[in-house]
């Protein structure tokens, strides 16, 4: 017996394939195998023999099992290698048939806007897009009733909850949790009621705040870095200021550049001026420091659409196509 069952231990270690184990299987352990012929031959054996030859049985039995399970489990994974191998893909291998992606361009817009302020050491803030009055109107000086609020109508919730109409609460909740210097920009969506070639009910805007002692900050501040980063956005493009009205700057300003279309000589997007309006500011107001309980400081603030600014750069002609999905102007960006 201890011979014949050798041979067995032997051709299990032997074995080639999961195939060529289960035949090895059912010789050793089927109904008519080694083993249940061996305890068989049981019968004729002494009494006094029986308990030691089935002791014997059931140890080889158990051993014969445990190689068979281990035996098993190198061939499946010896077979689960060569086909990983065969099946194999290249993922680097250039593919004719696949395209490259992009930012969408007002994502590529919004990098290059932070990158810039970044770049000139203004922190990056982030906030609520679901406000409250308090921050979105009364502490930019736009109390209840006030007509500038006309221009910002959006969407309320239940207790003066709103979606916010410009990213200027997060400058709010900055100033009312730290103490002045701040230099910060805050980028986001914003949203309000409009919807035609020129609007959308969501849009992107990137707002900036320079806060610090009291005539530490002036208008000539405001000025170079509007001019800096307007000819960093759009290259060599004259920039003027025009005296405006904001609830939240005094002085305020519009800010222009020549037209990017007709270089300054006058066509339909500028409306034959030459000029393009493009963002806004000014010097903070004194009331919005009273709001936020700071005194003794100056500073300034500057917003601006970032889907204007996309339209202008890649020459879109409707804002409302950038939010519509057409692969046909998108896939232009790759």
């Amino acid at each position: 017996m201890e011979t014949l069952l050798k041979e067995w231990y032997d051709k299990i270690k032997e074995a080639q394939s999961v195939e060529n184990l289960e035949e090895i299987r059912i010789c050793v352990f089927g109904k008519k195998g080694v083993l249940a012929a061996e305890f068989a031959k049981m019968k004729t054996a002494p009494n006094e023999e029986k308990s030691k030859i089935a002791q014997d049985l059931n140890t080889h039995k158990s051993s014969l099992m445990n190689e068979l399970s281990a035996r098993r489990i190198t061939l499946q994974t010896i077979e689960l290698q060569k086909s990983m191998k065969a099946e194999a893909i290249d993922v680097s291998m250039f593919s004719v048939g696949s395209e490259a992606g992009a930012l969408h361009p007002v994502m590529e817009t919004m990098d290059r806007i932070v990158e810039y302020f970044s770049a000139m050491n203004f922190a990056v803030k982030t906030g609520n897009m679901v406000e409250d009055d308090f921050n979105n109107f009364e502490a930019l000086n736009l109390p209840k009733y006030h007509p500038a609020r006309d221009m910002q109508d959006t969407f309320y919730f239940k207790d003066e909850m709103l979606l916010r109409t410009h990213t200027s609460p997060v400058q709010i909740r900055t100033m009312m949790s730290q103490k002045p210097p701040i230099r910060m920009i805050a980028p986001g969506a914003v949203f309000r009621r409009d919807y035609d070639i020129t609007h959308t009910p969501m849009f992107h805007q990137v707002e900036g705040l320079l806060v610090d002692e009291e005539g530490k900050v002036s208008f000539a501040n405001l000025k170079y870095i509007m001019e800096d980063f307007l000819k960093y956005m759009f290259g060599d493009v004259e920039v003027r200021f025009r005296p405006s009205f904001f609830p939240f700057t005094e002085p305020s300003s519009e800010v222009d550049i020549s037209c990017v279309f007709c270089k300054g000589e006058g066509c339909r997007v500028c409306s034959k001026t030459g000029w393009i309006e493009i963002l806004g500011c000014g010097i903070v107001d004194s009331n919005v420091f009273k709001a936020v309980k700071y005194e003794n400081v100056s500073g300034y603030a500057f917003g601006l659409g970032v889907e204007r600014m996309a339209m202008l750069i890649h020459h879109i002609g409707d804002l409302r196509s950038l939010f519509e999905g057409d692969i046909k102007l998108l896939e232009q960006f790759q």
